[in-house]
């Protein structure tokens, strides 16, 4: 899901000035919901299911004797290349991101250059079709694209919210926006699995079916973007004469010299961007430690990420009564633990098993959406009042802008060893890093020094 790990929750943005009345209001609402439903299917199908290993593969093809391939005279191994290209394209994105950010504050355009970014990364994933053979530079370049494209037009959806929902009714429009999403995601990787499973009664190969499934959610992405920018609408804003480049990251950086009046702030944020690194990361490269390491076919790959994201709303929903109990902090370090430990599990985990592979898969789903919900809640309280939208900016920001790190560390750490079980458990790092980070935050004097009230449990 755009994400795994981009999020839309209230109290982000400045209450909506928008005069719209109720009923246009809530048809670009419908509208706005239907982004989500249609990137979404990019993140669970493409990014988290079949491109990694498939990606693998047709490197591996192209390799010389010893596992290597050449993109540009760099020897890299083929098993490394997926994990390179997700941190090249995060680079790629968070160059782009306050440029189209700026650019839509100042012409108030957002509408267009939402349809650009879109229908980029639409049309990257549909030619993710054409990847056959020893063609692993072309896949690269469509994954680079296709993510960077997609990060690029989340910054200019949750813009619209604002816009089209008042104070008191973000937090359900965001969280339609979400279901929307898994919906979504759920639905088309069912069908995928339907087409992966039976294609030699539709007369397809394999690497054909799973071609065929890359390419869908591409299609699947472009025809319901039809549906937002249909019903969502810009609004005119003042010119100015500032560019966007220029304007786009002034703010950034206004933003985080604001910040460096509050320590605290900025040492929860450090903590949050070094342990979500490592979720993200786990999420993105654990069907290629699935399919190589392990052995494991397709069918349970995608099983597993339908699990994952059924038992992720429960997990959500169950640690946020923790948090009730115990405490947001206490939790989340709680989660912390667990991730370490699946981490540790997947190091030892025999091949060729796939209940063991589902257990895990299973422990993954009950800490993800729970350290990441918990994680926004907590911010919320350290941002000052009326700063909420620029310091959530920042936030997004900062969050993206690290999110290359793991994957990166997970790259060398196979081109290194040659081994998935040495990349996979080199993520502990951001976890126990995180977690040090997270415990030596004192949270009750980081909210009073923002200049919130300090919730009894935190």
């Amino acid at each position: 899901m755009s994400g795994g790990t981009t999020g839309k929750t209230g109290g982000r943005t400045p209450p909506s000035r928008d005069g719209a009345d109720p009923s246009a209001r809530r048809r670009e609402q419908r509208g706005w919901y239907f982004y989500d439903f249609a990137c979404s299917v990019y993140s669970t199908s493409v990014l988290t299911v079949f491109l990694g290993p498939y990606l693998t593969s047709v490197a591996e093809a192209a390799s010389d004797g010893d596992g290597f391939v050449h993109p540009f005279g760099i020897p890299v191994r083929a098993g490394s290349l997926f994990a390179y290209s997700v941190s090249l394209s995060v680079i790629v994105a968070i160059v782009l991101m306050p440029v189209a950010g700026a650019a839509a504050d100042r012409t108030g355009r957002k509408k267009p250059l939402l349809a650009a970014a879109a229908y980029t990364g639409a049309a990257a994933t549909a030619g993710m079709f054409f990847l056959d053979g020893e063609r692993y530079l072309l896949g690269a370049f469509l994954l680079i694209v296709a993510n960077a494209s997609l990060s690029v037009s989340m910054v200019l959806y949750n813009a619209f919210l604002p816009q089209i929902a008042q104070a008191d009714e973000r937090d359900a429009v965001s969280s339609r926006g979400w279901a929307f999403g898994y919906t979504s995601g759920a639905f088309v990787l069912v069908l995928n699995l339907v087409l992966y499973t039976g294609h030699d009664g539709f007369g397809l190969s394999e690497t054909e079916a799973v071609r065929i499934c890359l390419a869908s959610a591409g299609l699947w992405w472009g025809a319901f973007t039809l549906v937002p920018l249909r019903r969502l609408r810009d609004r005119r804003v003042a010119r100015s004469g500032e560019g966007a480049v220029g304007s786009g990251w002034k703010q950034l950086r206004d933003t985080l010299r604001d910040m460096r009046r509050r320590p605290l702030t900025l040492s929860f944020l450090l903590a949050y961007l070094v342990y979500n690194d490592g979720v993200q990361t786990v999420i993105s490269q654990a069907s290629v430690y699935g399919s190589k390491e392990l052995g494991l076919d397709q069918t349970t790959l995608i099983t597993a990420v339908l699990l994952v994201q059924v038992l992720a709303v429960a997990g959500a929903l169950g640690m946020g009564r923790l948090a009730r109990t115990h405490g947001a902090k206490r939790t989340i370090l709680g989660s912390l633990a667990v991730w370490t430990a699946i981490l540790a599990a997947a190091y030892f985990l025999p091949a060729d098993t796939p209940v063991f592979f589902y257990v895990l898969a299973a422990a993954i789903g009950l800490v993800l959406g729970g350290s990441q919900a918990l994680s926004r809640s907590l911010f919320s309280h350290l941002v000052p009042p009326g700063k909420e939208a620029e310091y959530f900016s920042a936030y997004e920001m900062s969050d993206r802008g690290l999110s290359w790190l793991g994957p990166l560390v997970f790259g060398l750490a196979y081109q290194l060893t040659g081994s998935y079980r040495e990349a996979i458990v080199s993520l502990v790092v951001f976890f126990v890093v995180g977690a040090a980070l997270l415990a030596r935050v004192p949270l009750r004097a980081a909210v009073a020094a923002a200049g919130n009230p300090v919730p009894a449990r935190i």
